[in-house]
């Protein structure tokens, strides 16, 4: 088998992926300059999620005023999305333009394991983050006694904990038994049975869509109920809810329609092999908007504006830089 490749009747340049190896897969060659510019673009798009998502972590980590519930679970998104940057971006990144598979049968395996399970805790967390905003602005007095940090980490906990075991069960025969669904070295396709799909696609568009619509359609309206009597005295703190409640919908909101795509296209295509590079684009638009997220807050919250300044000027070394006011407008 030649190392230099072969060419077909459209004098398209074909190569193996392991040119030393008589059961690799073969690889059509694309101009450098394709190349080039794909890997350019998933870099700074890798890199920027990744800077973005941990100055929302070592925020929410190091400043004391931020330890509330709502920035519990808005921390629990940003480390989903830490995640989706190192690691998910650059791989689904490189699908998307190299057709061969160089990182090993054992995480062809693994890394399906790894999106999926932080796809769906992402999603999760905005499920949790819809109840908690439907809480703090239907019943606010009450808010502080119905949730609190511990029952904020407590969900965050059993919605990774769902997320793993679910998609261990929907991948249980493909990460058992990965040789199946391969027919060369350096291949790496993920099959999933329709009947799985189906399922994926209730528990995981479906039944969200009919949990976080209706909520955020009741918090509309309570919400312009609740405006009609606000007075200067009282206004602050529900003004605040308010804020909190408008920007994390709109998280909700760009996260629903980023995921949604993804799975009209599998319902519609399939698991059918001519369709992936389709697949793979869905897959990774759902991974950028992992770096949409802090640059939602960073429009419409002045703390995460204030303590990412505080962080690139690295005042968080000074002595009790954690007691650092990060609402200047309520002294």
């Amino acid at each position: 088998m030649s190392n230099r490749g072969l060419t077909n009747i459209n004098y398209q340049t074909i190569q193996y992926c392991f040119p030393n190896n008589n059961l690799s897969c073969t690889r059509s060659i694309r101009p450098e300059v394709e190349y080039i510019i794909v890997y350019i673009f998933i870099a700074v798009t890798s890199v920027f999620t990744v800077f973005l998502n941990l100055l929302v972590i070592i925020s929410i980590s190091h400043f004391k005023q931020l330890h509330t519930p709502t920035n519990v679970l808005i921390f629990s998104l940003a480390v989903a999305d830490l995640i989706a940057g190192l690691i998910l971006m650059p791989v689904q990144g490189m699908k998307l333009i190299e057709p061969c598979w160089y990182f090993g049968e054992i995480f062809c395996s693994i890394f399906p394991l790894i999106l999926y399970v932080v796809l769906t805790a992402s999603l999760g967390n905005m499920i949790i983050i819809s109840v908690d905003r439907y809480i703090a602005v239907n019943d606010p007095l009450r808010y502080p006694i119905r949730v609190n940090n511990y029952r904020a980490i407590v969900s965050i906990v059993v919605n990774w904990l769902f997320s793993f075991i679910y998609i261990f069960y929907l991948l249980y025969e493909f990460l058992l038994y990965p040789e199946m669904n391969h027919t060369c070295i350096g291949e790496c396709i993920l099959s999933v049975k329709f009947e799985n799909t189906i399922l994926d696609s209730i528990v995981c568009l479906v039944a969200p869509c009919c949990i976080i619509i209706p909520l955020y359609v009741k918090i509309c309206f309570v919400a312009k109920r609740q405006a009609k009597h606000l007075n200067s005295v009282t206004d602050k703190k529900a003004k605040s809810e308010k804020k909190a409640t408008r920007t994390l919908g709109i998280v909700v909101l760009v996260y629903l329609l980023c995921w949604m795509p993804c799975y009209l296209t599998s319902l519609s295509l399939g698991q059918n092999e001519n369709h992936s590079l389709i697949i793979n684009v869905m897959d990774w638009i759902i991974c950028m908007n992992s770096g949409m997220n802090p640059i939602i807050y960073a429009m419409f919250y002045r703390w995460f504006r204030l303590s990412a300044k505080y962080i690139l000027t690295l005042k968080i070394f000074e002595p009790s830089s954690e007691y650092l006011n990060l609402f200047p407008e309520e002294k």
